[in-house]
């Protein structure tokens, strides 16, 4: 946030009448969320609340969203702040409330640079607890959850139509990405 296009937009792009929640804590983001789009969209809920704290969140998205209905979570950016255990728990309490037929997407920083650990700790003092979770922690936060091909990959390989290995140039440091069916 702020992004383009926002996600609202994008599943618009698909289905004219999604909807759409976003759920921030962050004071600065909430109120730009109010005021560039829930304003007098019913298709926009924006909750105030901890995504450390499922039973709240499902709760004011239930508000907006049908959840008996399929719908696409999406987790973007935020488990690296989260113990593996602690993000796989918040995965499978979100996706336990989703009906069938409903996806769940996650994506993490992810760096391997040598002085990563360095970069991540000095992070963890400054601003935030941070994790560089590992490849197979990061397929591990789906539990039991179907992955779509390609998988838990370096974000640049997933792809709806990915029939096959992409030669990507390795980097140091990149976003893990992936797609689960509920």
């Amino acid at each position: 946030m702020p992004t383009q296009p926002n996600t609202h937009e994008s599943a618009r792009a698909v289905n004219d009448r999604a909807r759409v929640a976003y759920v921030d804590n962050d004071p600065v983001v909430l109120s730009h969320l109010h005021a560039r789009f829930a304003k007098g969209d019913p298709g926009i809920t924006v909750v105030d609340g901890d995504v450390r704290e499922p039973a709240a969140i499902l709760a004011a998205v239930s508000a907006g969203i049908d959840l008996a209905r399929p719908a696409c979570l999406m987790l973007g950016y935020l488990l690296h702040f989260s113990a593996p255990q602690a993000a796989r728990d918040l995965v499978a309490a979100y996706a336990s409330a989703l009906a069938p037929g409903s996806y769940v997407v996650i994506s993490v920083v992810r760096a391997d640079r040598a002085d990563a650990d360095e970069g991540f700790s000095g992070y963890s003092k400054t601003v935030a607890q941070v994790y560089n979770h590992t490849a197979a922690d990061f397929a591990s936060f789906f539990g039991a959850l179907p992955l779509v091909p390609p998988g838990a990959v370096d974000a640049r390989q997933w792809h709806p139509s990915w029939e096959g290995a992409v030669d990507l140039k390795k980097r140091e440091g990149h976003v893990m990405a992936g797609v689960a069916a509920v």
